[in-house]
């Protein structure tokens, strides 16, 4: 089975690769093909694979390409994790943001409508191209912002693309942890948009054990969410919100946390990366050893911003190890193999969230089998989850009608209906601010 990476420079492909090594059933990964623009990263990610398969003479067969069309023909399985712009792009994102007062986080706020405007046309054109040269292709969409970006790949290639996110599962596995349960025994009832949802049950063998957790006061605040959002608003809430809705919820102190950091996180991650390709540059560097190194610093380093403004200190060493890769496999596998299970993915919503269009993407659970992934039916979200979820559900189709039709005017409209941006004015000054940095932008007239 061939497995291409688009983004196949980027620097979780081996977290992929790493786990593909421990699979030696029929109907495996034997080939897979990475794709990037730039062909330096390509050959540095490259070498760290060849060390992890190193001895392992039936590890998978590596190749790649700068040809995208190439990369893609007689795919079966397409990640997509691209980053337009690069994490250059993603520092501009936030500086912009910032400068205005505003959140400039990759997916949230203003951030996420910058990088979904530059993100939306490349990511149509390669489900374009994949329409027409892998058909029969599976795409599991890494890119983020994950659901509009899976979304606007999904106008193109219907259910067979599907969008993916370790913090649902991550936040589960935590929840589950704190309860004295298996993870994987749990049935997690997880509902709204990419980084946007609750976990407002979970269930045991039959039984609900959130309220449980929500009524014991030492327990909730012993895990991350309990310390990042705090004991009596999750109580208040009766849900526990992905890591995410800090920025929401507690939006001044993050917006005053980042403005305050010595460097953003797309400015960190930048130079980190560089150095690390630098570093990669030399023949004789360890190359599985400073990949490992720089993964550790980068996992370590998540929301710090937000973790501090909360005061909720370092994080847990099982939140070190990743996540992605895990999901995407997960998927991959019971798709290509009938393995039947249940994941919580980023799918199109038919009928599921009473208040959203069949169209839209949402991130549920699924049941997922050979013929792809089925949201599993869910109980209504409360009136102030809806709201916000309907809210940045309508700004999302905003980015994606700016985005076919070029128009600046509605790329404005999108950040000035956004709630975490609070001012026509300041959306006004959002578009000058970002067509100005990001030659990608100037589709916008």
């Amino acid at each position: 089975m061939k497995l291409t990476i688009l983004g196949g420079g980027g620097f979780r492909v081996p977290l992929v690769y790493g786990a593909l090594l421990g699979d030696r059933a029929e109907g495996r990964v034997t080939h897979v093909v990475l794709h990037d623009v730039d062909a330096g990263r390509l050959t540095a990610v490259a070498r760290v694979l060849a060390e992890q398969a190193k001895d392992l003479p039936d590890a998978p067969e590596v190749s790649f390409t700068t040809d995208l069309d190439d990369a893609l023909r007689g795919a079966d399985f397409i990640f997509s994790a691209i980053r337009v712009g690069g994490l250059e792009g993603r520092a501009d994102d936030e500086r912009v943001a910032l400068a205005e007062g505003v959140l400039g986080q990759e997916t949230v706020g203003a951030g996420g409508i910058a990088y979904g405007l530059r993100t939306v046309p490349v990511a149509v054109d390669i489900a374009q191209r994949v329409a027409r040269l892998a058909p029969d292709a599976w795409v599991i969409n890494f890119t983020n912002p994950a659901g509009l970006v899976t979304e606007a790949m999904s106008r193109h290639l219907g259910d067979r693309v599907i969008g993916i996110c370790d913090s649902p599962v991550g936040l589960g596995r935590r929840i589950a942890t704190v309860l004295g349960a298996n993870p994987r025994e749990a049935w997690i009832d997880y509902v709204g948009l990419n980084h946007l949802g609750w976990v407002r049950g979970l269930r045991v063998a039959g039984r609900d054990e959130l309220p449980r957790l929500l009524a014991d006061p030492e327990l909730l605040g012993s895990f991350e969410e309990g310390k990042l959002f705090g004991v009596e608003w999750l109580q208040s809430l009766g849900a526990v919100p992905n890591e995410y809705l800090h920025y929401y919820y507690f939006n001044r102190e993050a917006v005053r946390a980042y403005q305050q950091a010595e460097k953003t996180r797309g400015a960190f991650l930048r130079d980190q990366q560089e150095q690390f390709y630098a570093e990669m540059r030399r023949p004789d560097t360890a190359a599985l050893s400073a990949w490992d190194r720089t993964r550790a610093e980068r996992e370590a380093t998540y929301m710090a911003e937000n973790r501090d403004a909360a005061g909720a200190g370092e994080r847990d060493a099982d939140d070190l190890s990743g996540g992605y890769e895990k999901v995407a496999l997960a998927l991959m596998r019971a798709i290509a193999r009938d393995e039947r299970t249940t994941l919580i993915l980023n799918v199109r919503n038919r009928g599921t969230l009473g208040v959203l269009d069949t169209e839209a993407v949402i991130e549920v659970p699924c049941l997922v089998d050979a013929n792809g992934a089925h949201p599993v039916a869910v109980d209504p979200l409360p009136d102030h989850a809806s709201g916000l979820v309907c809210a940045v559900k309508a700004v999302e189709r905003e980015v994606l009608s700016a985005a076919e039709s070029g128009s600046r005017t509605t790329a404005v409209k999108a950040f000035a209906l956004h709630p975490l941006v609070d001012s026509v004015n300041v959306a006004r000054r959002l578009v000058e601010g970002y067509t100005s940095v990001h030659p990608g932008l100037a589709y916008l007239k």
